[in-house]
């Protein structure tokens, strides 16, 4: 049973969205801490100035904002900008860390006026916590109980001027109540390959890394359309341009490095490309739903949905029907695999 683990840990391949320690505090010097200085995203970033700009005239706090989108794309990036374009602090969590409608009290009485509350993955509030920031977020207020029984006591607290920016990667989950009091809403898409080679040669920057444009095309390629990737996949280059060459990053050395790491032209990594072999393989191609995938491949459905998924959908590799996922005819191309009859059931 160890050694399973084991293997389920060498699984979790550079494009997850898992972060390291280092991870979390190099993402953190890449971001962007203006609006000018970000990158991708138009139309969300020019709706975002307006905004800011108007809401700076009238010396007023931002309304809600909801960010919705895959992982990896800016969204909390987006928030911190939004802070510091609007001069405030901002006090950042997520949604499973709030458990008690206790928990938030505290962060809500500490906002000053004008103040960000980030909350990450907010689709994943308990009901209660989400009942809760219902007054908060329409009228800054908190209602809570103390004592019990009949010498129970409502008490009203009024909260200072704040603006919510919730963060999501399943705006589909959200319920109506809560989503209906948020008054931007923002939907956060991939990348395109232009966007992100301005992303990697802006790290490779930052980083004080030397390397040339083909180099840079490259490793934007195969990022998925997700800036976290990008940065990944550059840090992981920039250990191999040291080791393997004098620590300059050229195409051949990215292409080699990509390679070692399991990340074809496209961007694939390992767990992508089971998902197309195990549909290939059990489901002769598919359409095969995403219980019965994940269960075959010993993998949790979220991971799929939440962080294979949504590339795949957008490379074309797969498609939904109404029945479930199925693979496209790029998928075998691209993987060189053979069509398959589906196996007749016997009764």
């Amino acid at each position: 049973m160890r050694k399973k683990d084991k293997n389920k840990d060498k699984r979790e391949k550079i494009v997850q969205d898992k972060e390291t320690e280092e991870d979390i505090i190099l993402n953190m010097s890449l971001r962007p801490t203006k609006i000018k200085e970000f990158i991708g995203q138009k139309g969300t970033v020019e709706n975002l100035k307006i905004s800011l700009e108007a809401a700076k005239k009238r010396k007023e706090p931002l309304e809600h904002i909801l960010l919705s989108g895959p992982p990896g794309l800016g969204k909390t990036s987006l928030a911190h900008v939004i802070a510091n374009e609007m001069g405030v602090s901002i006090t950042a969590t997520s949604g499973p860390a709030i458990e008690r409608a206790g928990d938030l009290i505290g962060i809500l009485t500490n906002l000053s006026e004008g103040d960000i509350l980030f909350i990450d993955e907010i689709h994943r509030l308990t009901k209660v916590v989400e009942e809760f920031m219902y007054p908060a977020m329409e009228n800054f207020q908190i209602d809570f109980v103390i004592d019990k029984g009949p010498y129970a006591k409502t008490i009203k607290f009024n909260l200072k001027r704040f603006t919510l920016v919730g963060a999501t990667t399943r705006a589909g989950l959200l319920t109506a109540p809560l989503r209906g009091r948020f008054g931007m809403f923002y939907y956060v898409d991939f990348y395109d390959t232009g966007d992100l080679v301005k992303i990697v040669r802006r790290s490779a920057k930052i980083l004080g890394i030397s390397m040339d444009k083909e180099s840079a095309e490259e490793i934007a390629r195969r990022s998925r359309g997700t800036p976290r990737v990008v940065n990944r996949l550059l840090r992981r280059v920039r250990d191999w341009s040291e080791v393997k060459g004098d620590g300059t990053i050229t195409k051949d050395i990215s292409v080699r490095a990509l390679k070692n790491h399991g990340v074809d032209e496209l961007g694939l990594d390992f767990i992508d490309r089971k998902v197309i072999h195990v549909m290939h393989s059990s489901y002769s191609g598919g359409p095969v739903g995403i219980e019965a995938l994940a269960a075959t491949m010993n993998e949790e459905p979220d991971t799929i949905v939440d962080i294979v998924e949504p590339f795949l959908l957008k490379k074309g590799l797969i498609k939904r029907t109404p029945r479930g996922r199925q693979l496209t005819e790029l998928a075998y191309t691209h993987l060189a695999l053979k069509k398959t009859e589906p196996q007749k059931e016997l009764f």
